[in-house]
């Protein structure tokens, strides 16, 4: 198994077409052909599916991770034999989007410093992140998840709060009792995968399901609770001064969900992977600490 055809074979997989990847490494696509089936016949086996977009077979998702570190490892090389001139490295993370929105955005602003590396973010929640590291698809995960995928390290970054909170008006349309009227108050999610909020229902032993909408964007969801469509489970640091204000409520005065996130790494240690682990605890200082009440929450965020 060549570099070449490892390269190729990581670029149709992230570009997802063949012409796509023949672009990315400046190259046609026949020869991105030619090199992935040389790679197929030294492996004794199909690598991609030829489908819209190329997917890695079972036996191409280990080579595909198995590949990205070998490419890792042979452009650090290249730097430590004081070679260079080759091009910026692929680092492609799992994310969050509430993470992306709040306290992950130093690193971006550290990584465009970075002269020989470019990253690569993919968002996902939080509870399913560890399986873009399964998969080879990143070097490196935010994940709710403290036990680490084989081959990876595991360390504690710290917890995102989320609060109950609706706008005004809408806390004030519901109010019920003491209380509110849960039942019957709009709620929202992320996606099918969010259950913050239905956590928060079972707790309060709501067994029907309230009216909800859906906002699959971490900043437009933040806008939607504050507009009144719904009631929702928002981090601290999108919360800022609104509750200061009042143009935000907090619906129960002591519930809050934290989540405890962690980082996740090839246990392969190159500068560039270092770096970016050093960059991400960074940034993570503006977490709250880990308690061992900190429960993660099912189902998280985007």
């Amino acid at each position: 198994m060549q570099i070449d055809q490892l390269r190729a074979l990581l670029a149709v997989v992230d570009e997802g077409t063949f012409e796509a990847a023949a672009g990315a490494l400046g190259i046609t696509p026949s020869a991105v052909s030619q090199r992935i089936k040389a790679l197929e016949a030294a492996a004794g086996r199909v690598l991609v599916e030829r489908s819209a977009p190329v997917r890695a077979t079972a036996a191409g998702t280990a080579v595909v991770r198995t590949a990205r570190q070998m490419v890792l490892l042979a452009d650090q090389l290249r730097a430590d034999l004081g070679e260079g001139g080759s091009a910026p490295v692929d680092l492609p993370v799992a994310v969050n989007a509430d993470s992306l929105a709040t306290w992950f955005e130093p690193v971006l602003a550290t990584a465009a410093g970075w002269p020989d590396a470019l990253l690569h973010l993919e968002v996902e929640d939080e509870e399913y992140s560890a399986d873009h590291l399964r998969r080879g698809a990143v070097v490196g995960a935010v994940t709710a998840d403290p036990t680490p995928v084989a081959g990876c390290r595991t360390e504690p970054l710290g917890s995102m709060r989320y609060l109950a909170v609706a706008s005004a008006g809408l806390a004030t349309e519901y109010v019920k009792g003491r209380g509110h009227d849960w039942e019957r108050m709009p709620v929202l999610r992320f996606n099918a995968k969010d259950d913050l909020q239905h956590g928060v229902l079972r707790d309060l032993g709501v067994d029907v399901v309230p009216p909800t909408s859906q906002v699959p964007s971490s900043e437009g969801f933040a806008a939607a609770v504050r507009a009144g469509l719904g009631w929702a489970m928002l981090p601290e640091a999108q919360i800022g001064d609104d509750l200061d204000t009042g143009r935000l409520v907090l619906l129960r005065q002591r519930e809050h969900r934290d989540v405890p996130l962690y980082w996740q790494a090839w246990t392969l240690r190159t500068a560039r992977i270092e770096r970016l682990g050093q960059a991400v605890h960074e940034a993570a200082r503006a977490l709250r600490p880990v308690r061992r009440t900190s429960l993660p929450a099912v189902g998280g965020r985007g």
